[in-house]
């Protein structure tokens, strides 16, 4: 297992260096950063001695291999718009995208994984229609759509929520106030519902017709007739052996749906103005603030990666047969 876990490790360190590779070129090919630095009225004396002064005059490769330096130093740049650690702005707000990344998940799978199963037990029936056309509609209709449509009509019509808003949850319990954010939980949901459905919404779809499709499978498995045959009850075939068989395409699906979940926010973040990394991001190429867009891009793909082999763990977990490469 450690053998695995440091192969994944390094396998990362690759996949992280071609996502820094990639965003650097990219962002730099938009144009001179030089010119964000500078006021409209600077001469051209002082456009170059600014861009001497950064070491935008040298090389592209050189530039890359030392925003790599800073990189492992923990040094991603200073944001041009917050004047500060890029790296520290997106660790500032990146506890308001995870809040609503786990709520979304909770209803995502919350809602998935017993729609799938009903769905799997009635099928052919109009429970079974039912159900797959919400999930075929769930993953037709973009995601700001929805989050308009709640907007207009759960928070201004009905007036049932607010559509706008933040109470925070993690950082109180990182800083120890669990009873805090225990008071706060009520408060927090009310904000985070809206959102957090809106994100939720088609991955919530896409995973009820995967759990479907896993429990079919696994229902006409002879292990399933068998316990069927010795006459366990319905209930318990289906929790005890039909489920837990299924549960494989789930995980892996899960601990992708979270990766996108939390890199995808960047629309959801920005319609009820939620104040997490994806509105944070969004901004950031409004003003072209290249620094603070480097340092968001490698957190999430930080992150993507560790959700990676967390899944992969799980997997190994869940199923000892599989052999991980």
């Amino acid at each position: 297992m450690w053998t695995m876990i440091a192969r994944r490790l390094l396998q990362s360190i690759f996949v992280i260096t071609g996502v820094t590779v990639i965003t650097f070129i990219a962002l730099h090919m938009a144009g001179d950063p030089t010119y964000l630095y500078v006021s409209e009225r600077a001469s051209e004396q002082e456009i170059q001695e600014t861009r001497i002064k950064l070491g935008f005059d040298r090389p592209l490769y050189v530039q890359y291999l030392s925003f790599l330096g800073g990189l492992v130093r923990g040094d991603l740049g200073t944001s041009l718009t917050y004047k500060t650690s890029a790296l520290d702005v997106v660790l500032a707000h990146f506890p308001a995208t995870i809040e609503l990344t786990i709520v979304a998940m909770i209803i995502a799978i919350g809602l998935a994984i017993p729609l799938g199963v009903i769905a799997a037990l009635n099928r052919g029936t109009a429970v079974d229609g039912g159900i797959m056309t919400l999930a075929i509609f769930g993953q037709s209709i973009p995601s700001f759509w929805l989050g308009i449509m709640l907007i207009l009509f759960v928070g201004l019509w009905l007036q049932w929520l607010p559509i706008s808003g933040h109470v925070p949850l993690i950082v109180p319990l990182f800083a120890g106030d669990f009873w805090g954010a225990l008071r706060s939980l009520p408060e927090a949901l009310t904000y985070l519902i809206m959102p957090a459905v809106t994100v939720a919404f088609f991955s919530l779809s896409r995973n009820a017709r995967l759990v479907r499709s896993s429990m079919l499978e696994v229902l006409s498995q002879d292990y399933v007739r068998t316990a069927r045959a010795k006459g366990l009850a319905e209930p318990q075939v289906v929790t005890g052996h039909a489920l837990r068989n299924a549960w494989l395409p789930v995980v892996t699906m899960v601990g992708l749906e979270f990766g996108f979940m939390l890199s995808g926010v960047v629309v959801v973040e920005t319609i009820f103005s939620w104040p997490g990394v994806g509105r944070l991001v969004f901004n950031a190429i409004n003003q072209r603030d290249i620094p603070l867009v480097q340092a968001a891009v490698i957190v999430f793909a930080v992150v993507f990666v560790l959700l990676n082999l967390v899944v992969d763990l799980i997997y190994a977990r869940l199923d000892p047969r599989i052999r991980l490469g």
